[in-house]
C-alpha cells in the first residue's frame, strides 16, 4: 500500500474524469435499445433499472433513498413495476452489452483493447481495493458484482464502483448539511457546474413549482439571493460539502498513491475527452440557464 501524500484535490479531479466516462452510458442509444428489448421503454424506468439493479428487485422507497434527488412519486411510477418486465440480472447483462457497444462507438475499437485501457483498468481497480461497504449501499451492491474480463469493461466497472462510493458519501454530507434532494440540485446548479434546470425538471420528476419552492427555502436560509445566485453563505456551504465528500472518499486515492492517481487521471482525461468529442452528452446539459 502506498502512503504518499496526495495533493488536496487530486482525488476529486481523478473522480470527475472517471465519472465522465461512466456517465456516458446513461445517454447512449445502445442502453435504450438493450432495455427496450427487455420491455423497458420509458427513459426514467431505464435509468432506475440499470442503476438500481445491483440492489436486487427493490421497491420505490429504496431507490428514492439511494438516488436522493429524484421525486418519490416519479420513482414509484416505475419501481417496482420495472422488475415485472425485466429481472435485475437481465438488466445488468443488458447494461454490460450496452456499455461494451457504446464504448466501442465513442472511443473506437482500437481504444478498448489498447495498453492504455488495460493500464487504466488496473489502476482503477487497485483504487477500489480501499473502498468500504458500510454505510454505502449503492457502492456495496455494485462491489458484489463480478469484475468483467475485458479491460474496457473492467475499467468501466471500476469507475462505477468509484462513482457510487463517492456518491454514497456525498449523500451523507448533503443530509448533514440539511439539504433535501431538490435543494441539493438547486444549489449545485447555482454553482454553474450542475445540470441545467430544464434537464433536472425533465428527468427528476420535479415541477417548476417544486423548483421555485426549493429556491425560496434556500433564500430563507440565506443560501440564495433574490436572483437565485449563491450567497457567500451558499458558496461556503457548497465548498464545505465538497471538502467533506473528499474526506469521505480519500481512501481509494490514498491507496493508489500520488503517482498512480496522476497516471490514472491522465488516462481518464484522454478517454473522457474522446467520449465528449464523439458527442456522448447533450451540448446544453450543464449550466445555470
Amino acid at each position: 500500500m502506498t502512503t504518499a501524500v496526495l495533493e488536496p484535490l487530486a482525488g476529486r479531479r481523478c473522480h470527475a474524469l472517471l465519472n465522465s466516462l461512466h456517465a456516458t452510458h446513461f445517454f447512449s442509444p445502445e442502453l435504450a435499445e438493450e432495455l427496450a428489448a427487455l420491455g423497458v421503454n420509458h427513459p426514467r424506468a431505464v435509468n432506475f433499472a440499470v442503476r438500481a439493479a445491483a440492489l436486487g428487485p427493490v421497491g420505490a422507497g429504496t431507490v428514492t433513498a439511494v438516488f436522493y434527488n429524484y421525486k418519490h412519486e416519479l420513482v414509484a411510477r416505475h419501481v417496482p413495476a420495472v422488475w415485472e418486465a425485466a429481472s435485475p440480472g437481465a438488466v445488468l447483462a443488458a447494461r454490460t452489452r450496452a456499455v461494451d457497444a457504446s464504448m466501442r462507438r465513442l472511443l473506437g475499437a482500437d481504444a478498448v483493447v489498447c495498453d492504455a485501457m488495460a493500464a487504466a483498468a488496473e489502476l482503477a481497480l487497485r483504487a477500489t481495493e480501499a473502498c468500504s461497504r458500510p454505510g454505502r449501499p449503492l457502492y456495496a451492491a455494485h462491489a458484489d458484482l463480478p469484475v468483467p474480463g475485458e479491460p474496457h469493461l473492467a475499467y468501466w466497472h471500476a469507475t462505477t464502483l468509484l462513482r457510487e462510493h463517492r456518491g454514497d458519501g456525498h449523500i451523507a454530507t448533503l443530509v448533514a448539511a440539511g439539504l433535501d434532494g431538490l435543494e441539493a440540485v438547486v444549489t449545485h446548479t447555482a454553482t454553474g457546474k450542475g445540470m441545467r434546470p430544464k434537464w433536472v425538471l425533465a428527468t427528476r420528476g420535479w415541477s417548476r413549482d417544486d423548483w421555485d419552492a426549493a429556491r425560496e427555502r434556500l433564500r430563507e436560509r440565506g443560501l440564495l439571493d433574490a436572483a437565485g445566485e449563491l450567497t457567500a453563505a451558499g458558496v461556503a456551504l457548497r465548498a464545505e460539502i465538497e471538502t467533506e465528500t473528499d474526506r469521505l472518499d480519500r481512501a481509494p486515492y490514498e491507496h493508489l498513491g500520488a503517482d498512480g492517481v496522476t497516471r490514472l487521471t491522465e488516462l481518464a482525461r484522454g478517454f473522457a475527452a474522446a467520449a465528449v468529442a464523439a458527442g456522448a452528452f447533450p451540448a446544453d446539459l450543464v449550466g445555470k440557464g
